[in-house]
């Protein structure tokens, strides 16, 4: 049963990073209106590094798509893991309103590490 439950939210979370990468390059999810002035500032001062973006994006895609396959797992997380350290730090330094949904993200993360860790003991010798 843990493995059912783990696979359906792998499945949901390799989804939104793939939507949140995709958005990266389409720019199909509207922008809110009323984000706090310090949260726009990151956003204008990391948009002044042309190629920040785009492989941020192509992270989130990559690592999504393989997140959702078991056999390739262990590798997606991996690939999200500096994305999501990214993430945490804007969202506890810059603006803490996602941080609810940061926290059960990294559980998830977490989760996946754990159930992997037996294809991370060669990173580690």
């Amino acid at each position: 049963m843990p493995k059912k439950i783990l696979f359906v939210v792998s499945v949901l979370f390799g989804l939104m990073f793939i939507n949140a990468g995709l958005n990266k390059f389409l720019n199909y999810m509207p922008v809110p209106e009323d984000l706090p002035a310090e949260l726009v500032n990151d956003m204008v001062a990391m948009s002044e590094i042309i190629w920040l973006s785009p492989l941020t994006g192509l992270a989130e895609i990559i690592g999504g798509l393989l997140i959702i396959f078991p056999r390739t797992r262990a590798l997606g997380a991996l690939i999200i893991l500096p994305v999501f350290v990214g993430i945490v730090l804007t969202n506890t330094l810059v603006e803490t309103s996602g941080l609810p949904l940061v926290i059960v993200l990294g559980a998830i993360l977490v989760w996946i590490f754990i159930d992997n860790k037996a294809k991370y003991k060669a990173l580690f010798q």
